[in-house]
Formats: structure tokens, C-alpha cells, sequence
């Protein structure tokens, strides 16, 4: 099993999202092991992440990348946690 499969994410996301799709199938195909949270479950992640999803967060030290990246800087961003 790759490092990458091992670290721990949260992928914040909502449903009818094509840009957290699009970051979905990126993450999917660096295997990434991710925890799916969808903003739309709570007052308060819709006004943090309402804007910004997808979003990429390691559960280690609560680092976020924001979309737009492609696999060279998410694997970058997983690898540092």
C-alpha cells in the first residue's frame, strides 16, 4: 500500500459540485484514502467552505489545499503531511 493511500484526508465537498468532481477523480486515481464531508450538512461549513470546496484538509495538522491543483501538488500536499 502506497504512503499516499495511508495518510488521513478530509475531501470538503457538496452535492452538484463539477469542480469537487473533477478533484474527486484526481485524489481517486493518486490513491488517496479520503473522508468525505459534505459542507452542506452544517451552518457553519457552508460559510467556511461554501466559496472554496473542493477542498483538501490532512487530519494530522489541519493544512488545506484549495482547488485549483493538479496531481503533481496534491501529491505534494498529502506527502507532507
Amino acid at each position: 500500500m502506497s504512503q499516499t493511500a495511508t495518510r488521513s484526508l478530509r475531501f470538503f465537498s457538496r452535492p452538484d459540485c463539477p469542480l469537487c468532481d473533477e478533484a474527486e477523480l484526481l485524489l481517486q486515481d493518486l490513491g488517496a484514502a479520503l473522508t468525505y464531508v459534505d459542507i452542506e450538512d452544517s451552518i457553519e461549513l457552508l460559510d467556511r467552505y461554501g466559496a472554496r470546496v473542493p477542498v483538501l484538509q490532512r487530519s494530522r495538522d489541519g493544512a488545506e489545499l484549495d482547488w485549483p491543483f493538479d496531481a503533481e501538488r496534491a501529491r505534494s500536499f498529502i506527502d507532507a503531511g
